[in-house]
């Protein structure tokens, strides 16, 4: 692989926040390969909600930034990675003259960082459709669409325009990646390249004989077994009623949850959970943390609701707590019905959710052997490079 790319990678998450997702890891890899990355971050797909205090708190932050891009371009983070905080109105797409504002806004930030860091040709790679009208065709010989989630059916977000952005932009790719089946089926009428490839994982960072480490001090007075879930604590992702059922029909087993609500939530099922004295809510971990709590529990949790949203997701927790030695226990999600990895049990119930987690119990931590058999070739590495290597072939 060829190392004098360079690259405009759209994201629908800020370079810094919390809980990386395919973005960053995705632009990591590419630096890695040695590609040259330009990091947009997200154009604002959601509009804030007028009583939601963080909504407005991270408004302002990304005013703050948007201006400091605008005074100082992209900034380097790290080697071969230079993240734009483009200064735009909030879900200004819904509007055709704040999307014209929004237009002049980004493809003035782009040229700028472009042409400081000497990112000459780039090649275009994107997970929204809200880019499309700041190049021409000729610039589309080289783009990427990576449809990681449906994200017209995401609270927020107009389901209409975002829509008809996207046919545009599944039109215009050279090749699309998706990350479940339900991806591939929506993208594939429009477009004769696209591929699935599932989510992948850092096996290292979470292998179980790599990340070895003593005992949480939070989790000394914790008794086993532990039941784990980490990531966003999101009330339309996430089947909080099945969980506070299974924990009341389990009170001698740990029910633990390392993560914190998502933007603009309050949630009644998460406070109603946190009062049972079986169930623990560690708050945030930094991504260099979450291993040590995997590798001390028992078996990883998927209690995911099923709706419109997660049919078409493929979460990369599942690789993660392979990696980790943890069996997993899953809601009857479509993209690994299909999949059918081994190490994963299902339940939609209470009664089948516990009757699962029993039989994971039962089976035992997965060696770090069989761990890498079921993952496979499924790495940020891999994966990126197959991509990459889609995209620039003639």
């Amino acid at each position: 692989m060829q190392s004098d790319y360079s690259c405009i990678l759209f994201s629908t998450a800020d370079w810094d926040e919390p809980y990386w997702t395919n973005k960053q890891h995705t632009a990591k890899a590419l630096a890695n390969l040695g590609v040259r990355v330009l990091y947009v971050e997200s154009v604002g797909l959601r509009a804030p909600k007028g009583n939601s205090r963080r909504d407005w708190q991270r408004l302002k932050s990304r005013l703050l930034k948007g201006i400091s891009s605008l005074l100082k371009g992209a900034v380097q983070r790290e080697a071969n990675v230079y993240v734009l905080s483009p200064l735009l109105v909030p879900a200004g797409y819904r509007h055709p003259f704040l999307r014209k504002i929004n237009k002049f806004l980004l493809r003035l930030a782009i040229s700028r960082s472009l042409s400081a860091h000497s990112l000459m040709s780039p090649l275009i790679w994107t997970y929204h459709p809200f880019m499309m009208d700041i190049f021409s065709r000729e610039q589309y010989k080289y783009l990427l669409y990576h449809c990681v989630d449906d994200l017209s059916a995401v609270p927020g977000i107009d389901p209409v325009s975002f829509r008809s952005a996207e046919l545009e932009l599944l039109k215009s790719a050279k090749v699309i990646f998706a990350t479940a089946p339900a991806l591939v089926e929506r993208c594939q009428p429009y477009n004769d390249s696209v591929y699935y490839l599932p989510n992948v994982v850092d096996f290292e960072h979470f292998n179980s004989t790599t990340s070895k480490s003593a005992l949480p001090a939070d989790l000394v007075h914790i008794p086993l077994p532990r039941l784990i879930y980490h990531g966003v604590l999101s009330d339309f992702k996430i089947n909080f009623s099945l969980l506070h059922e299974s924990a009341q029909a389990r009170p001698d087993w740990s029910w633990i949850f390392i993560g914190e609500q998502r933007e603009g939530q309050s949630s009644k099922e998460v406070e109603r959970l946190k009062k049972l004295p079986n169930v623990y809510f560690l708050g945030y971990r930094s991504y260099a943390e979450i291993p040590r709590y995997l590798n001390h529990s028992s078996v990883g949790l998927l209690p995911t609701l099923v709706n419109d949203y997660t049919k078409s997701m493929f979460p990369m927790k599942f690789f993660e707590y392979i990696a980790a030695g943890l069996p997993v226990v899953s809601t009857s999600l479509d993209a690994l019905l299909q999949h059918r990895p081994s190490a994963l049990e299902f339940g939609d119930s209470a009664k089948s959710f516990c009757q699962a987690i029993e039989t994971q119990l039962k089976a035992g931590k997965i060696s770090p052997e069989n761990a890498l058999e079921i993952i496979g070739k499924n790495t940020w590495r891999d994966r990126t490079r197959k991509m990459l290597e889609h995209l620039v072939e003639d």
